[in-house]
């Protein structure tokens, strides 16, 4: 596996009219930041990822001051306490994109970040002070514990919030698969545990946010 260095070598090598800084992109959040970040702006953000998912992004942001209002501004102490009445009943508001498994997800959701809020003191705080040396590990909980939050969508969503995380697209994969960390798409945890060890050691030598290496990464190989 190549060390960091080699690695932006390589990356400037694939695009030597950008710069290493625009390669890396921004940094996320600080911890701070993050956590004083309120619950219903990351229940929106949460929710719009699972919006998103499948479809232009403009479309779903175009509708979502609808979303907005039909969610109470997405304050989960509200929306938890939705009935199957009301959720169903949005199903006839045509402001919104009328996916009846989504809009039941964000009640499950706004359950999920009213609790962790509560343990927490904020679901801010929660995701501020978990490790980035385990991102897979939030992942796997927010997988758990909430709703339509498989796949890439809970990397996203963190990234959306301004958590540090890597994600799994397809040119970060196939730099993996390059490095010799992985031989397929990571789903299984020993897959998942063995990116995240390597993205540990790029964290370590070089002091960069997961994102920022995540996004070289995927520079490296074209």
């Amino acid at each position: 596996m190549k060390s960091f260095a080699q690695l932006c070598e390589q990356a400037q090598q694939q695009h030597p009219e950008l710069a290493l800084d625009t390669m890396l992109g921004e940094a996320p959040k600080s911890a701070s930041e993050l956590a004083a970040t309120s619950d219903d702006r990351l229940l929106s953000d949460l929710t719009r990822r699972i919006f998103r998912a499948g479809l232009k992004h403009a479309l779903v942001d175009a509708k979502w001051p609808a979303f907005e209002q039909a969610f109470f501004g997405f304050d989960p102490q509200k929306v938890q306490l939705m009935s199957d009445e009301q959720i169903e009943g949005l199903m006839a508001n045509d402001g919104l994109i009328r996916h009846l498994g989504k809009l039941k997800a964000t009640r499950i959701n706004a359950l999920m970040v009213a609790e962790l809020s509560r343990q927490h003191r904020g679901f801010g705080r929660f995701l501020a002070e978990w490790p980035v040396t385990d991102i897979v590990g939030l992942w796997s909980l927010l997988k758990k514990e909430g709703s339509q939050l498989g796949g890439n969508s809970a990397p996203y969503f963190l990234r959306m919030a301004g958590k540090d995380t890597f994600m799994l697209t397809d040119d970060v994969v196939t730099a993996l698969k390059a490095q010799g960390v992985v031989e397929r798409k990571p789903s299984a945890q020993k897959d998942l545990n063995a990116v995240q060890l390597a993205f540990n050691r790029w964290h370590q030598e070089s002091g960069r946010p997961m994102c920022q290496i995540s996004r070289l990464l995927a520079r490296s190989i074209g």
